[in-house]
């Protein structure tokens, strides 16, 4: 007779993961509470699971935790939106030159077939999923610079950016309008360390003029139409 085996439930990392790409990708919205009974019964995992994750990501920056009140999709204020771009401009130009200087063939690829996936996902109306593509291909880049202390603070920049373009975008549509990425990667390619340091400062501040740094309420979604793809 065979051995009964207990069903296969999600793990920590599953559910942060889950999570996590629901929000960049702006399924779950800035304010959104996560309560706990809800995600217990969405993966099918216990309290004490289901609250490791929620920490997990609180420490990303990308939730809330509030005693008495549970877990919310953390909500940048004005002024961290801000903070949050002025830390990229300071960051990511050097990092562009940097990794101009290091960019082989394998990496130019790498950049091209993100830029491919974000414009097929605007394609079929998925701006929040490219806007996630957009972020991983500045962490690409980070990570072609070999500057791995930089990257780890970028990618809880990128982060919290995604917060602030779902709170504070002006023209969702125009997310992938401009040919930046494309301009970026062929200075990588060409290995000019100059004109990527200024194409990525001109990149980061279209993206910060398209903000519309208003307070506004958002519509609600649950967590069970967040999850579903």
């Amino acid at each position: 007779m065979p051995l009964l085996t207990e069903p296969k439930t999600a793990t920590v990392e599953e559910i942060v993961g889950q999570l996590t790409e629901a929000v960049h990708e702006h399924r779950l919205q800035p304010g959104a509470k996560l309560r706990e009974d809800e995600v217990c019964e969405i993966f099918g995992v216990s309290r004490t699971i289901v609250r490791q994750a929620l920490r997990s990501m609180e420490f990303e920056g990308l939730l809330t935790i509030e005693k008495n009140r549970g877990a919310f999709v953390s909500k940048p204020t004005l002024k961290e939106a801000r903070e949050v771009f002025q830390a990229r401009a300071l960051i990511e130009p050097s990092t562009a030159r940097a990794a101009a200087d290091r960019a082989n063939a394998e990496d130019i690829v790498l950049l091209e077939h993100h830029i491919e996936q974000e414009h097929a996902a605007l394609d079929r109306g998925e701006a929040g999923l490219s806007l996630k593509l957009s972020g991983d291909f500045h962490l690409e880049i980070a990570r072609m610079a070999d500057q791995q202390t930089i990257e780890q603070f970028l990618r809880q920049l990128v982060s919290r950016s995604s917060l602030v373009i779902a709170l504070y975008w002006r023209r969702r549509n125009a997310l992938c309008e401009s040919n930046a990425h494309h301009a970026l990667v062929d200075a990588l390619r060409k290995g000019d360390g100059d004109n990527a340091e200024e194409l990525m400062k001109g990149h980061l501040l279209d993206i910060f003029s398209q903000l519309d740094l208003r307070e506004r309420q958002e519509a609600t979604t649950s967590l069970k139409d967040a999850l579903r793809r």
